[in-house]
């Protein structure tokens, strides 16, 4: 959220050099089937099955001592060589004659003492630093590489015309590796034109390097391993007094330096008038003692001064002789980060601040309090610290009328003053309150004109409804925190950017882009979305925003509940709108279950359910009677050996033709007319004769369907069969019956007429004789039996 001005502005020209060193890389980084990685694999050799077609090859870190001109003839499109960290100790660039696009080579942290000069002229970077060279390994060849950008040297001696070869390059990069430099007597080194120099010394010896080297349009000086004492402080100061000379020196840079505070102090003065802009000191440890020093602060082109990661080996020292140093600066941009620091002063008003970085210091919120003079501060950042009142960091800016970015991320912030209002500078539009203990009453203590908020991974679990108006807020970061709602944009009404993932959203209201009409970019995921109706909505509303105002869509956003829903994404879930709306789905219910009931009434009329319902009744009500008597009980109560169904219409035939034959046969027939009794419903009359019967004889002609008491003996019948488990039916076609003339209630007639076998009366007197041989065979009762059950009876 805040820039760190100096180090964007420190960093430039390091920028640019990296890119220059490793461009060639990176064009090839989307050809990964032409990069062959091999480096820690412990080769003693270079392998001799790579792809012919490989450009990047990486054999850093191996035991490889040797090469040959066999290892890379065949490799003709390599463009980039690494062989940093291995065992090569002599070489003849003859061997890469056959790599004539090779751009990129990297030979440092080897054995070589010496090589031939059969140089690629395509080469852009050559490391040759960090082996065991006595003299600077260059020779007339050098001066044919005209794209060379960055070259890597290391030596034990320098010779004033050793780079003479190259002068007329024009470089981008130089870095010298120094530390087997032995010299005794002071040396000197020309070198003519370069944009950076790096020199990297002994880590453990005393800086006693005694060369003049001068450089032309020297842009940045870079110097690594410094260790220093009052003594040879002065060795150092000596050696920058040549290269610091030029007016185009913009960016110095000191790495692992080792200093006593009095010899820091002393290389501050040397600086303080030089052209360098920017100063920038890292992995510092101070040793030996802190005194208070005299420091003439005239006047500077030093802009900003950076020192990160700082040792203090000196335990007992005054606070306010270090800090005043500090304070009293005359400078734009100061930044002191990782270090022990537990205060910093208030500058005097004459104090030219604009920029302040203390980050990750023991700062305490007396820090700058009641501090008038920060006027022309524009950013301070006091990330990780040990601040914890933000009423007391608001007090802190009280003055700082020119504050515009403030961050205090990464302290243990809190806000608890309900009973007073928090006060702040009206100027900060930035504000990065992140990675704090930060609760909802945070919304009470912010300023009122700030434009982009940082609240991230704290411990908000909603934003208050009255709260302050915040309607310059544009962007606003609440991730990582307990939110279990959307933010209701008449709070915030210039919001564009919302950042609210990570939190306990599960149903978030669909009306928040109704309500949030100036929302550009939203990233809501990863919250535990609950897939229910209620996210049906909001989903719908996210599918009709642009991919590029919903950040993340739609791999962070998933289901989070119910079970069976859990890691869907929600571009994939899917209610109907029948399960999610009530009033569609009471409506379809009552049309269904109309249409249902319409449906089962029309069936019920077209095959007679009522009917039927009432036959069931009564057959139920007759069988209830009966139900624990058992089949041979039942059997012994027989009277009859038939029971005749007949229409009236039909009775004559009955009478005169089967009545007559069956009873000449001592068959005893049960007929309504003679048998029913008197004072009984005709239904159970029926039912008697058909259980006291050993079977039942159906007339069945067109009279029979026509008639209704006809059918419900023929249903009653046909129960009874299932019931005793016997084959109680004879059914005598009296004449032809038409399919389509059985009415359709009547399907047991149907089904019975296709099911069973009938007998059928002949036309024909010669065949009469037959049927009625067939009527007695059906009777295989003993009559006996009959005849012993009436005479009980009687």
């Amino acid at each position: 959220m805040t820039k760190d001005k100096d180090s964007i502005t420190g960093s430039f020209h390091f920028v640019y050099i990296v890119t220059l060193i490793v461009g060639t890389i990176i064009q090839f980084s989307d050809e990964s089937e032409f990069a062959v990685d091999m480096s820690n694999m412990k080769l003693i050799h270079v392998p001799k099955d790579l792809p012919p077609k490989t450009k990047i090859l990486d054999l850093s870190q191996n035991n490889i001592s040797e090469l040959h001109i066999s290892d890379m003839s065949y490799l003709s499109g390599l463009k980039v060589l690494k062989l940093s960290h291995n065992r090569i100790w002599c070489l003849d660039f003859s061997i890469f004659k056959f790599n004539q696009d090779l751009e990129y080579l990297d030979l440092s942290h080897n054995q070589l003492q010496n090589i031939s000069c059969h140089l690629i002229t395509s080469l852009k970077h050559l490391d040759l630093s960090f082996n065991d060279f006595d003299v600077l390994p260059i020779c007339k060849e050098f001066g044919n590489l005209t794209q060379l950008h960055f070259l890597g040297l290391s030596a034990t001696k320098l010779r004033q015309l050793d780079l003479l070869p190259i002068a007329h390059l024009h470089l981008s990069y130089i870095l010298l590796d120094l530390e087997g430099y032995s010299a005794e007597e002071t040396e000197s080194l020309q070198i003519l034109n370069t944009k950076t120099l790096h020199l990297v010394f002994h880590p453990n010896q005393l800086f006693s390097v005694q060369v003049n080297i001068s450089v032309n349009s020297l842009e940045c000086l870079q110097l690594t391993n410094i260790k220093l004492n009052n003594n040879n402080c002065g060795v150092l100061i000596k050696f920058l007094s040549g290269l610091t000379r030029g007016p185009t020196l913009l960016n110095f840079t000191l790495k692992h330096v080792r200093t006593t505070w009095k010899c820091l102090v002393r290389i501050f003065q040397f600086l303080w008038p030089k052209p360098v802009e920017y100063l920038n000191i890292y992995n510092l440890t101070v040793v030996e003692r802190i005194d208070k020093e005299d420091f003439h602060y005239s006047k500077t082109a030093l802009k900003a001064l950076k020192i990160e990661h700082v040792k203090n080996e000196v335990f007992i020292f005054s606070q306010t002789a270090v800090y005043t140093i500090f304070s009293e600066m005359n400078i734009m941009m100061l930044t002191i980060s990782d270090t022990p620091f537990i205060h910093m002063l208030c500058p005097p008003p004459s104090n030219t601040f604009k920029f302040l970085n203390f980050t990750q210091n023991v700062f305490t919120d007396s820090v700058f309090q009641n501090c008038s003079q920060l006027v022309r501060l524009e950013t301070l950042i006091l990330r990780k610290n040990k601040l914890k009142d933000l009423y007391k960091v608001g007090l802190m800016t009280k003055h700082m009328t020119s504050l515009e970015i403030l961050d205090v991320s990464g302290n243990s912030l809190e806000y608890d003053r309900h009973d007073r209002d928090c006060t702040w500078v009206g100027s900060i539009v930035v504000l990065n309150l992140s990675s704090n203990i930060l609760a909802d009453s945070v919304f009470r203590c912010l300023p009122p004109k700030v434009k982009v908020l940082d609240l991230h991974d704290n411990r908000i679990r909603s934003i208050p409804k009255p709260i302050m108006k915040l309607e310059a807020l544009q962007e606003l970061n609440v991730a990582s925190n307990s939110l279990a709602h959307l933010p209701d944009c008449d709070t915030f009404s210039s919001l564009s950017v919302l950042i609210i993932d990570s939190n306990s959203i599960s149903n978030p209201s669909a009306d928040f882009f109704q309500s949030c009409q100036k929302i550009r970019s939203i990233r809501a995921g990863n919250n535990p979305f609950q897939c229910t109706c209620e996210l049906r909505e909001f989903v719908q509303s996210l599918g009709q925003v642009s991919s590029e105002v919903v950040e993340g869509w739609p791999d962070s956003y998933k289901c989070g509940y119910p079970e069976n829903y859990k890691g869907t994404p929600l571009k994939d879930f899917h209610m109907s709108q029948l399960s999610c709306n009530t009033t569609l789905l009471l409506v379809t219910i009552g049309i269904t279950v109309l249409v249902l009931t319409l449906t089962v009434t029309a069936l019920c009329v077209y095959f007679d359910l009522p009917w039927y319902l009432r036959m069931v009744c009564q057959w139920t009500q007759t069988r209830r009677r009966a139900r624990n008597i058992p089949l041979e009980e039942l059997q012994r109560t027989l009277q009859f050996h038939a029971f005749i169904s007949y229409s009236e219409h039909d009775s004559a035939w009955v009478k005169n033709e089967l009545v007559p034959c069956l009873e000449k046969e001592d068959i005893r027939i049960c007929l309504h007319e003679r048998n029913f009794v008197p004072g009984k419903s005709i239904v159970e009359n029926i039912i008697n004769c058909i259980e006291r019967s050993y079977k039942s004889i159906f007339v069945l002609s067109p009279n029979f369907v026509q008639s209704e008491w006809c059918h419900y003996e023929l249903y009653f019948a046909h129960h009874n069969l299932f019931h005793e488990g016997s084959n109680n039916l004879i059914l005598i076609l009296l004449e032809p019956i038409p399919q389509n003339c059985i009415p359709s209630k009547y399907h047991k007639l149907k089904a019975l007429m296709t099911q069973r076998t009938y007998l059928e009366w002949p036309k024909e007197k010669s065949k009469h004789g037959l049927f009625w041989a067939n009527i007695r065979a059906a009777f295989n009762m003993k009559l006996e039996l009959i005849a012993e059950n009436n005479d009980a009876e009687t």
